[in-house]
């Protein structure tokens, strides 16, 4: 059986990654989550184990032992953070900690979360050759963090770094997130709640939002991968704010209006869209879901879903 270790299992991404892994891959999987922004109920059912400590630091490298290959979704993933070291530390110490680890144990790949906002307000669709230019200290702690997997690789030829550069994710397991959560999330709560669903005027800013199940096949089929890589994880195919209001209306069988408001933020990016042409070509990526199927999918999910609710 390969055994496998998923950083920031407790978390959103990190959590449907874990259960893909033991369900369809049917591998032993190790958690690290120090439980600080990842939330216990992301892994109710899960049958693997669990170590509690953060990523940057060595203590757990011994107690995690020997896997076959990691996946390194541990970060501040919040945008609001505008804290740099800790921001810093978290995400590109944390990583160079993943790499000594897989350095000790000889582990010969390794998986980590980049991110689409490495690019800010870059030219569209945004591919992986241009130059890096983050509006946030969150976008340019992933630029740093692919630099250091670039030279590790460069320095380590029998190890394959993959790093994906995931767009704006949405679906199941983000609930404990916040005013950090999807927009879908977010929306889906105001409308189920009989409100109208408040957007930045007028709607018409364009996201290239991709279901989490895309992004868990993304990172299963970087197993395969034949060499070091970053590569775009999105759908390829944008959508605007009215779109979502649209999907939700329909998924929940509702017909209400948007409530617009102006945007108060100095820092926002109008757009953003994936060039897959890479993922396509390393990885064999092919994102299954539109953004209607996606919303649909993830409001029956929501739908079924318990005591999971936060509170406004």
């Amino acid at each position: 059986m390969k055994r496998y270790l998923v950083t920031g299992g407790a978390g959103f991404i990190g959590s449907n990654l874990a259960f893909a892994l033991e369900g369809e891959r049917k591998a032993g999987v190790t958690v690290l989550d120090n439980f600080s922004s990842g939330n216990y109920k992301n892994l109710i059912g899960f049958t693997g184990d669990i170590v509690a400590g953060d990523a940057q630091d060595r203590g757990w490298h011994d107690k995690v032992g020997p896997v076959d290959a990691v996946f390194h979704e541990a970060a501040v993933t919040d945008t609001t953070v505008h804290d740099q070291r800790r921001m810093m530390e978290n995400n590109v110490d944390g990583l160079r900690s993943v790499l000594d680890y897989a350095l000790k144990f000889g582990v010969k790949r390794v998986v980590y979360a980049s991110s689409a906002g490495v690019y800010g307000n870059g030219k569209c669709p945004m591919h992986e050759g241009q130059s890096p230019a983050p509006e946030n200290v969150y976008g340019f702690s992933k630029a740093i963090m692919d630099n250091v997997a670039r030279e590790f690789a460069a320095a380590h030829k029998e190890l394959t770094l993959v790093g994906l550069r995931y767009f704006n994710v949405y679906g199941p397991r983000e609930y404990y997130k916040g005013h950090a959560a999807s927009m879908m999330f977010q929306l889906y709560r105001q409308m189920k709640a009989g409100k109208r669903p408040r957007i930045f005027k007028y709607g018409e800013q364009v996201r290239d939002f991709v279901y989490v199940k895309d992004i868990v096949r993304g990172n299963l089929n970087a197993l395969d991968a034949e060499k070091s890589c970053v590569c775009n994880l999105g759908s390829g195919r944008p959508g605007n704010f009215n779109e979502v209001v649209e999907a939700l209306n329909k998924a929940l069988k509702l017909d209400l209006a948007a409530d617009y408001f102006d945007n108060p933020y100095a820092f926002y990016q109008n757009r953003t869209q994936a060039d897959l042409r890479q993922a396509r070509a390393r990885l064999n990526y092919r994102p299954e879901w539109s953004l209607e199927d996606g919303i649909a999918d993830y409001v029956k999910i929501l739908e079924k879903e318990t005591g999971l609710r936060i509170k406004d």
